[in-house]
């Protein structure tokens, strides 16, 4: 009777410690957040072992906004598993924000039943037959951007469900998240997908505000480093900013990338018809130099052939994903001309002439640049009319286009 007795009063003790955490986590302040609850970054915290090279793949948001439905998906997914996408390196197809339906009667998140009638495990199985990875989207506060439920409260509810689901990726946002504290946050989603028994990688949109370059590299696989792209070619536009603009915020974070952890300058608008041609090389470009993810927020399935050649080049593609893993970053600047440069895990060097004026203009790069001696002869091929320029010392010239680059690769 007596142990029976202890055993009551425990279980009591128990509910009614629960109680008062589970009470007391909406509304803890930041300060005491950070002091109390913020991860450990020694070595007790490790990352998840996803995403050495970074991540490819597309996004529904940049194309289709909240307008996404399961029909976008599969046909998103057929086309990428015939058009060369898949063969290219593009793995995962991510469904954004506006999927979500009410959480039932337990807590656990459904899908719209509208948009989604067949459920999200049905569209998951969909994608992974045709050789691809399937992702989805929440947030870490109470709503998404979109006004749908997010994850805060219900973490390890949502990672348990996406593992039920069979997700590989998850895209993490950061609206309507008041006084949070995003380092506690994304740590205790990463731990909760950690726990669900599955292996997702973490895509953290937090849109640069908490550094977190500075902090993330063992809990998330990339971080966004700025606010949202839009299909321009520079300048900001409400609370988006052109491609320009966000690569010279990115830029100057390249010591912060690596294996594993990537600096997310935001998906590709390569397609959606705001820029040229000469500007979504560009723009595909840099990304590359700055062994950004490279996911597509285009219409796949009814791309032109030019946005297909920009989306599939091997060469340019190869220089993203080199196995060094190193972020290019500017090494010269005069003007409206730059010089960008890469290291290679070969020894060799991805360099990118970039002139962002509005006339074509010659554009050297220098062996001093990219810290060669001058003597030294070096085999340069062009990664965008795919032909090697033959044995060059001392410097490589070129006449690059209006808003356009050369981009090329230079080994010994």
């Amino acid at each position: 009777m007596k142990t029976l007795a202890l055993i009551r009063q425990s279980a009591a003790a128990l509910l009614l410690l629960f109680a008062s955490l589970v009470a007391t986590l909406p509304c803890i302040p930041a300060a005491a957040a950070q002091e109390v609850v913020a991860p450990d970054q020694g070595s007790q915290r490790f990352g998840n072992g996803l995403a050495a090279t970074p991540p490819m793949g597309w996004n529904s948001w940049n194309k289709f906004g909240c307008n996404v439905n399961e029909t976008v998906i599969r046909d998103t997914a057929d086309a990428m598993a015939t058009n060369g996408m898949r063969e290219a390196g593009y793995r995962y197809v991510v469904i954004d924000d506006c999927w979500h339906g009410p959480r039932d009667a337990n807590g656990f998140i459904t899908a719209d039943p509208v948009r989604f009638p067949s459920g999200i495990r049905a569209l998951s199985d969909y994608v992974h037959a045709r050789g691809l990875q399937f992702g989805i989207y929440s947030d870490a506060g109470a709503k998404t951007c979109g006004g749908r439920p997010g994850s805060q409260g219900h973490e390890y509810q949502d990672a348990l469900q996406y593992a039920r689901w069979g997700v590989d990726y998850l895209k993490y946002d950061w609206c309507s998240t008041g006084p949070r504290n995003a380092e506690e946050a994304y740590a205790l989603m990463a731990d909760a997908l950690k726990g669900s028994g599955r292996p997702i990688l973490l895509s953290m949109c937090e849109w640069g505000t908490a550094k977190p370059w500075l902090w993330a590299s063992r809990i998330g696989n990339l971080w966004r480093t700025t606010s949202d792209i839009t299909d321009k070619w520079t300048g900001k536009h409400d609370y988006s900013l052109g491609v320009a603009a966000i690569a010279d915020l990115n830029e100057p974070l390249w010591p912060y990338a690596g294996p594993g952890h990537w600096n997310d300058p935001d998906m590709l608008e390569v397609g959606n018809g705001g820029m040229s041609d000469a500007e979504y090389r560009s723009h595909f470009s840099l990304w590359a130099m700055m062994a950004a993810p490279l996911i597509a927020g285009n219409d796949v399935a009814r791309m032109t052939p030019s946005t297909r050649e920009i989306l599939l080049n091997r060469d340019v593609i190869a220089v993203d994903q080199d196995a060094a893993g190193i972020q290019g970053h500017r090494v010269w600047k005069d003007g409206d001309r730059e010089v960008w440069m890469k290291p290679l895990a070969d020894g060799g060097r991805a360099v990118l002439l970039w002139n962002r004026s509005e006339a074509s203009v010659p554009i050297a790069a220098d062996w001093s640049m990219l810290g060669y001696p001058a003597s030294l002869r070096l085999r340069v091929r062009d990664l965008w009319t795919h032909r090697d320029q033959g044995q060059i010392s001392g410097r490589y010239l070129a006449t690059v286009p209006a808003h356009g680059v050369v981009m090329v690769t230079m080994r010994a």
